[in-house]
């Protein structure tokens, strides 16, 4: 498989291609952390106005997924709108031909679409590899928010860029 023929585009989260994803994801982080340090968005979740989901296609096969949802500012932020980073999972199979960061810039450039000027997430510090790809795509390390239990098994990450003034 050729990296230029993997498509990005959205779908919906309750594909049954990406349940069988969403749920190799749930089984991975089960795996790592106690149900209580998983901080999980649903698929009714994923499905809600806020949230844009997106997969990685080769062909009619999904082989990766990631959402964003849009937040409102909060003290965490800086004062300022985000978008967080959610349910990012590539088949193992198909690794290291930089879906991953395909998907990751598709998300940004929705964010900036909609005028929001920084993305943050919460990852487990177990999963080496994804914040190897975070760090790589411009991710820096920064201090819980959103609600998140700062418990160190969590780990909190931040990309921030301009953004044009919006139209009033």
């Amino acid at each position: 498989m050729s990296p230029t023929s993997i498509v990005i585009r959205p779908e919906r989260p309750d594909h049954p291609q990406v349940r069988g994803l969403l749920a190799q994801l749930d089984a991975y982080l089960a795996s790592l952390y106690a149900p209580e340090h998983n901080h999980i968005l649903d698929l009714q979740a994923l499905q809600a106005p806020e949230v844009s989901f997106l997969v990685a296609a080769h062909g009619e096969q999904i082989v990766g997924c990631a959402a964003v949802r849009r937040m409102g500012a909060e003290a965490e932020s800086g004062g300022r709108a985000y978008g967080e980073i959610k349910r990012m999972m590539v088949l193992p199979a198909v690794r290291g031909q930089r879906i991953g960061q395909r998907l990751l810039d598709a998300l940004e450039v929705l964010l900036r679409a909609d005028g929001i000027g920084q993305a943050l997430l919460e990852t487990g510090a177990a999963q080496v590899a994804a914040v190897r790809l975070y760090e790589r795509c411009g991710y820096r390390r920064r201090g819980a928010f959103g609600g998140y239990p700062d418990n160190g098994l969590s780990l909190f990450l931040q990309k921030s860029w301009a953004t044009a003034a919006r139209p009033a």
